[in-house]
This record gives structure tokens, sequence and C-alpha cells, in this order.
């Protein structure tokens, strides 16, 4: 797990996948342009998402997923603390989970548009949405408005429960 530092938080340190175990950010891209070579005619969609724990001082599990539409996908997960700060009420941790999520989203973006120049232009994926563990129904209902103006705000299309998969069953499996 790292502690949160805003200098490239996520193109340092090691993004985890079940499989290939802890992979630098540069070889968790590799990997994704590796996973949709491996059936170009299929289609893929990029997501992120993020998770916590209900402690004071929770970890944040980040993810970037792959979906092989129709057939499985892979996800690259990386832990964040904050040392020794505090969240106090589950409106502050979620809020901290969608600026992670969309801080990655954007470091993501930006990679993935450098590298899309060198890949073979038959890949088809997409990657616009960012996954937020909050939902019309239950404790977070009053905040979809904020967490969705907020990712939008960012550039992306938000998805919330039940379909923010990324989040809320992913990274919530690793909080």
């Amino acid at each position: 797990m790292e502690e949160y530092n805003s200098d490239n938080i996520f193109r340092n340190g090691n993004f985890f996948n079940p499989t290939k175990g802890n992979l630098s950010f540069d070889d968790a891209i590799g990997e994704i342009f590796a996973y949709m070579a491996e059936e170009p005619q299929r289609e893929y969609e990029i997501v992120v998402g993020c998770d916590s724990a209900s402690l004071e001082q929770p970890h944040f599990p980040a993810t970037i997923v792959v979906r092989r539409m129709g057939a499985g996908g892979r996800f690259f997960l990386k832990k964040i603390s904050y040392g020794g700060k505090k969240f106090y009420n589950f409106k502050q941790r979620i809020l901290q989970e969608v600026l992670l999520s969309c801080e990655l989203a954007l470091v993501l973006r930006e990679t993935l548009e450098m590298r899309k120049l060198i890949l073979p232009d038959n890949l088809k994926w997409d990657f616009s949405y960012i996954h937020a563990d909050v939902g019309e129904r239950g404790a977070t209902r009053e905040m979809v408005r904020e967490v969705t103006g907020l990712i939008r705000g960012n550039g992306f299309e938000p998805m919330i429960k039940p379909f923010s998969f990324a989040a809320s069953a992913i990274a919530d499996k690793y909080t």
C-alpha cells in the first residue's frame, strides 16, 4: 500500500493484478494493450473506480478495469493510504474515492492516448466511464448529483450503483 503523494501517485509504484502480480503503471498499460491484442476483433471498455473501508483511516483501492465485452476482463489495483489523515464521515471518504478515480482516469487517458499512436488501428476500445460507489438507494443517495457532477467536470461519464462494478465490486473486495 502506498501513501498518497500528489506527485504522480499513479505513475509511480505498483498496480496489483491477480494473474501477473505487482506491475509498474507502464507494465499495467502494456498488459491492457496485450490483452486487447489477443482478440482484436472484440470490443473493449476501460473503466476506473475506487472504494474505501468505513474506517477513520481507510485505504483506497483504485482500480483500472478492461472488459472484453461479453467475455470477461482484467483489472489492475493500487491501494492508497493517507498516513495519519482521518476521514470522519462517509461523505468525506466518498468524495476522496471520486477524486482519486478522476485523478487516475486523467493520468490513464493521457497515457492511453499517447500509446494509441503506436498501436494497430483495429483495436476497438472505449474509455469514458468512471464508476462511483454511490446509488439512488441507501446513505449515498444524497451525494449522487455532487459525485456525478464532479466526474462529468473531469470529462468522463459517471456510472453509479448498481452498474458501478469497478468501485462497488472489484475495489470493494480489496478494502
